[in-house]
């Protein structure tokens, strides 16, 4: 019998090719060819392969998972199903980075800046903040006047001239991506690791780079709340990276409590930019540093993460990467007063509040995803991609793993222009905080390192 869900066939070198069959093929586990997968994802973007249909695959691949080729041609499908960036114009090895996501992960306004000052160019296309996660385009847009829709032309010019640009991902960009992505969500297929994988690497390759590092966070705050997956995931994407013939690396770091001290936007740019000039958290110069080495090396410009290190460093001690930070704001139209005055320049929120402990002792465990869902609460982040943001509005983490405290004493300060938002932020943030009796073992904050 052949009725409407049997009926998607399309001529492939001779062969009928029918969904079903793919569909029942993955099901049961077996492996399937390039050339269905390219038919799948074609069809699907394309509007010929119905939602229902794929529905069934994406919950066939969530129980049955997907190969390492398998993984690579989703992704290289994905990658062709809209425009890919040409960075060819653009001198020397371009070297891209991405973050899986945290509360507080401000790592790409220090990285970027530190790694061009170092002579690698950063031409990145980043994304907006959605959840209890952060967007670097919306860290960016708090600093009046940054612009982070540049022409191609403008882009590719300012990376020439000046060594960077940041600006936002066009809709061409992996439109398949999308597309199954918002299928994923409603049907409780995103967590799969080769989805996920497929993802992000479609769009970091359709962005154009010739190497790219990734960042990927485990622990309470992060997506990936087992370091066993997150390591599964990195090893994955970086070979996906080096089955495009691009080279790659990777980084599994710590997302157990949020990274730094500020959450929110504003408050981040400010730390980012203490940090650029080295009276930062130790944190997260440690994670940039990380980072940095392997973009160096990748970017041929260290010959091993030792020898990078000590030119991060250095453009740390000399002002060099600070420098490139102002170059940045100043070439897209922000106000670059904001490097030795941000206070005054950036957004500042009306209403303070400090979240007192409820017992002494020392902090055991701080769930660092309800710290973000609080500072989205406060008006930090959105809800659906629709929301507005309050640049102004955040959290100030003012203990950490391991610090003492005492009763009454602050954990956090909340940050809002809502004076509304101010009782169900603290209490969530009340909720996140364990104190024990016994000072406890902070993680380590680099969990692994996958070099190239």
């Amino acid at each position: 019998m052949t009725g409407p869900t049997h009926a998607r066939v399309e001529k492939k070198r001779g062969v009928d090719v029918r969904v079903y069959d793919i569909i029942l093929k993955k099901r049961r586990g077996y492996e399937l060819s390039k050339d269905e997968i390219d038919f799948l994802i074609t069809g699907f973007t394309s509007g010929d392969i119905p939602d229902y249909q794929m529905s069934a695959w994406l919950m066939a691949v969530f129980f049955q998972g997907m190969s390492v080729e398998e993984t690579c041609n989703l992704t290289m499908a994905m990658v062709h199903s809209g425009e890919s960036v040409d960075l060819s114009h653009i001198r020397d090895v371009k070297v891209d980075k991405h973050s899986t996501g945290g509360v507080g992960d401000k790592t790409t306004l220090v990285l970027a800046p530190l790694v061009a000052a170092c002579g690698v160019p950063v031409a990145k296309m980043s994304g907006r903040g959605l959840g209890h996660t952060g967007g670097t385009l919306d860290k960016l847009e708090s600093i009046p006047g940054f612009c982070v829709d540049l022409p191609k032309d403008e882009f590719i010019k300012a990376v020439n001239t000046i060594g960077i640009a940041v600006v936002g991902q066009t809709a061409s960009i992996a439109p398949a991506d999308k597309k199954l992505y918002a299928l994923r969500d409603v049907t409780a297929t995103v967590d799969s690791i080769p989805l996920i994988a497929g993802s992000i690497c479609s769009k970091k390759l359709a962005c154009g780079a010739d190497a790219i590092v990734f960042d990927v966070k485990t622990g309470k705050g992060a997506f990936m709340k087992s370091e066993d997956d997150a390591l599964c995931l990195a090893e994955l994407m970086v070979d996906i990276v080096r089955g495009a013939g691009k080279r790659g690396a990777a980084v599994v770091s710590d997302m157990n409590q949020p990274l730094g001290y500020a959450v929110g936007n504003s408050l981040e740019v400010m730390e980012a930019i203490d940090t650029l000039r080295g009276e930062g958290p130790e944190d997260l110069r440690e994670l940039c540093l990380s980072l940095g080495s392997l973009m160096l090396v990748l970017g041929g410009k260290a010959k091993n993460t030792e020898e990078a290190r000590i030119s991060l460093v250095n453009a740390l001690k000399t002002g060099a990467a600070l420098s490139k930070f102002a170059d940045l704001i100043s070439n897209q139209g922000g106000d670059v007063r904001v490097i030795d005055a941000a206070d005054a320049v950036l957004p500042s929120a009306r209403c303070l509040e400090a979240v007192p402990s409820v017992q002494s002792g020392y902090i055991s465990e701080i769930d660092a995803e309800k710290i973000g869902v609080a500072s989205m609460i406060l008006g930090a982040g959105r809800r659906t991609k629709d929301d507005t943001i309050d640049p102004a509005a955040g959290i100030i983490v003012l203990k950490k793993l391991g610090d003492k405290v005492d009763e009454g004493e602050p954990l956090v300060m909340l940050h809002t222009n809502n004076w509304d938002t101010l009782e169900p932020a603290a209490e969530l943030v009340m909720s996140s905080y364990k104190v024990s009796q016994d000072k406890p073992v902070v993680p380590q904050l680099i969990k692994q390192v996958i070099e190239d």
